[in-house]
């Protein structure tokens, strides 16, 4: 089969778009999303779709930005397809919501794409998105410790956004591009190995194709399918069961426990991860929380504090209470004016992180090859070196819970963050202010001023270390 016909057939298969359906595209000028739109432009020659139009929005983070921007212009002439072309300064957005680069490039593109839909009058967008996107974002969701939900991957329909190109390599999308003799832009930034998908693209996935399966990218690709159908199922499952079993009042949610516990597992953890989503206000639920709420509603664990929320069992019910989500307290002289007020910030790498509840700032920067770690002071000091592949995931930045656990560097086993400060005389009125860097599953890396867990200790600098500071504001 063909390129245009596998991609007529994921149209078709997914539903994306009718022979009435307005599409424009979101065109970066890289291979994928010109062969998007190339691929399109014939589809619309042949009555199957209605090409409105071409999008494309500049970020300005990279010298090659303006290039960029000339060769969509181009292969808007070329194809004689209206453009709409925006600008944004993403690098002062970032900076100016305190959120990292490409959570403020996120958020502009997406907000642009939306403005070139009504300009265009478009039912949907289409986006570059391919087989190798596919599997780049399950092997990364795979090391983080995704359950089926997130192992789904990429969907080929989400709202007004479809991806015509999910079946489609990004190796034979080139080759299309080379035999028309289209150019089109290649992002050094990609080189960047410093970025997580830039290495699973980079390093990963070629040495799983050389040394275990030359067609990886498709068994991943299949792979991140069936999660999502599977996902799929236990959602439609756990919906229908959620209407039965769980009452909300307010802050606090009822789960018939006798009934969630007769449920198949996999059901009764979907179910779960929603409701505790729900009470986290949004906030990520890691697996190991669910897990712990499942074995309290069985009667098997104690209460569970988990992000946003507390869950325990009560009579026949496992009850989740959310936490108060506003809740004001000031420093006044180093002492707190009101009561604790609970915060979680994400914390990119390289990025920082204002804390206006502590007084201070949080940052991180990733060093390869290092020779800091034997420079460090280990105790209260305002700085730290922790192992890079010892979180594989994100970071955050919050402040203590109940059942706060961790160990401190030499030590044997774990120990209660309460207890850690009251040996190190750490006021009471201070406690709920101190920062602690956290990674994707909660675990606490840095006691911020004081101590990182063990487990993060740097035992191979070479193999790229992450460098934490705090600063006062």
């Amino acid at each position: 089969m063909d390129l245009l016909a596998r991609v007529r057939q994921t149209i078709s298969r997914h539903s994306l778009a009718r022979r009435d359906t307005r599409v424009i595209v979101a065109l970066s000028g890289g291979c994928d999303s010109v062969a998007l739109t190339y691929l399109l432009s014939e589809l619309d020659a042949a009555g199957d779709i209605r090409l409105e139009g071409l999008a494309h929005f500049n970020h300005q983070l990279r010298a090659s930005s303006a290039g960029d921007e000339a060769l969509c212009q181009q292969v808007a002439d070329a194809l004689r397809q209206p453009i709409l072309v925006d600008r944004g300064d993403v690098a002062a957005l970032a900076r100016r919501e305190r959120r990292s680069l490409e959570a403020a490039a996120r958020q502009a593109r997406y907000e642009f794409l939306a403005r070139a839909r009504s300009r265009f009058a478009a039912d949907v967008v289409a986006l570059g998105h391919t087989r190798n996107d596919q599997a780049e974002t399950f092997l990364l969701r795979l090391l983080r410790g995704a359950g089926p939900r997130g192992l789904g991957g990429m969907h080929p329909r989400r709202d007004t956004y479809i991806r015509p190109l999910l079946d489609c390599g990004r190796p034979e999308l080139r080759a299309y591009l080379d035999a028309k003799g289209v150019r089109y832009a290649v992002d050094e930034s990609n080189e960047d190995v410093s970025i997580p998908r830039n290495r699973v693209r980079a390093e990963l996935l070629p040495l799983l194709e050389r040394r275990f399966n030359p067609a990886v990218v498709d068994v991943l690709a299949d792979a991140a399918d069936i999660a999502r159908e599977d996902w799929r199922w236990m959602a439609q499952q756990s919906d229908a069961l959620v209407r039965q079993i769980c009452h909300r009042d307010g802050d606090i949610w009822r789960i018939d426990a006798d009934q969630l516990n007769a449920a198949p597992v996999a059901v009764a953890r979907a179910l779960l991860h929603q409701t505790m989503t729900a009470a986290a206000r949004g906030a990520t639920v890691p697996f190991r929380h669910v897990a712990a709420a499942l074995a309290t509603s069985r009667g098997e664990g104690p209460p569970v504090d988990a992000p946003g929320h507390r869950v325990e069992r009560v009579g026949q019910f496992l009850v989740l209470t959310s936490r108060p989500e506003h809740v004001t307290g000031r420093w006044n002289g180093g002492r707190r004016t009101g009561p604790a007020n609970f915060f979680r910030y994400p914390l990119s790498i390289p990025g920082e992180v204002r804390l206006a509840q502590a007084g201070c700032v949080i940052s991180a920067e990733q060093v390869i090859d290092s020779g800091l770690a034997a420079d460090i002071p280990r105790e209260r000091s305002t700085m730290a070196v922790v192992q890079m592949n010892r979180f594989p995931g994100s970071l955050a930045v919050r402040n203590r819970r109940p059942g706060d656990r961790f160990r401190p560097v030499g030590l044997r086993g774990r120990k209660k963050l309460q207890d850690y400060f009251v040996d190190e005389k750490i006021a009471r009125t201070r406690r709920d202010e101190v920062p602690l860097v956290v990674d994707e599953s909660d675990r606490i890396v840095w006691v911020a001023g004081y101590e990182i867990d063990h487990e993060f200790r740097v035992t191979d600098p070479a193999q790229g270390v992450v460098v934490l500071r705090v600063r006062e504001l």
